[in-house]
């Protein structure tokens, strides 16, 4: 059972329509089904624990963001109860559908329109520390006249963000998902269909262990990353199970508990 309404598209909101979702795209938080790039240097259960720290912090970050909404585009089915007391309780749940990781994106942007809310920004789990200012911006973007799409570039050549206020399929079609080059094939993509593109400030996901010691810099040694054009979001949730990680290797809290 799920602590959060779970939003279905044959039934919209007409009062939503003022709201950008900010949509993390997110799998429910089990051992070995997430973050496994991690591991090694992690154990499988260390990254689980990683993941539900960087969805509280990610979920967080949005939930002080103003003119949004706070939603969760999950998978699989039937793992809603996984996400009990890990987001602010104005989150709502919809779930993903489509096969393809650029099917499940358009998938998500098109169920999420359909609910009611005026534009949608479809956010990776992976990049706990995105500087609010930078959802803030999109936000900001979406909200004026006029079609556009905004995309938050990640400093390895994909993105972290991508905003839209219609379901366009171009820009999630012929991209070559998982290289260095999703974000220039995507602005490529949206050229093509006369969209007019709105850049973010550069990112970056921890999905390896380079990442992961970027992570480390920033969150423990107050480090900015050399790429970075604005102060990070602090992570508090992730700098705690880091700490706990730095004194005890094999450190891991308990899936879903609370932190200070």
């Amino acid at each position: 059972m799920s602590p959060y309404p779970i939003l279905d598209p044959q039934f919209p909101i007409s009062a939503l329509k003022h709201l950008c979702a900010l949509t993390v795209m997110a799998k429910a938080p089990r051992p070995g089904r997430v973050k496994t790039r991690l591991s090694p240097p992690l154990t499988l259960e260390q990254t689980a624990a990683l993941n539900i720290r960087f969805l509280r912090d990610t979920t967080e970050n949005l939930a002080t963001i103003a003119g949004s909404a706070g939603v969760i585009s999950y998978t699989p089915v039937g793992d809603e109860a996984l996400f009990a007391d890990l987001l602010p309780e104005t989150f709502a749940l919809v779930p993903q559908r489509g096969d393809g990781f650029g099917e499940r994106l358009l998938a998500a942007a098109e169920d999420i329109l359909a609910i009611g809310y005026g534009s949608v920004c479809l956010i990776d789990s992976d990049s706990p520390t995105v500087p609010s200012a930078a959802f803030a911006q999109a936000v900001e973007a979406l909200a004026q006249p006029g079609d556009r799409v905004v995309l938050g570039p990640s400093q390895d050549g994909g993105y972290y963000l991508i905003g839209l206020k219609q379901a366009h399929p171009e820009p999630f079609e012929r991209i070559s998902w998982s290289t260095g080059a999703v974000f220039e094939e995507t602005v490529a993509r949206c050229r093509e269909a006369n969209l007019e593109v709105v850049t973010l400030p550069v990112w970056y996901d921890v999905d390896d262990a380079a990442t992961l010691a970027v992570l480390e810099e920033e969150l423990l040694n107050g480090a900015s990353p050399s790429f970075a054009e604005m102060r990070g979001y602090a992570a508090r949730h992730t700098r705690e199970l880091l700490l706990a990680m730095q004194f005890d290797p094999a450190a891991v809290a308990p899936a879903g508990a609370a932190t200070a």
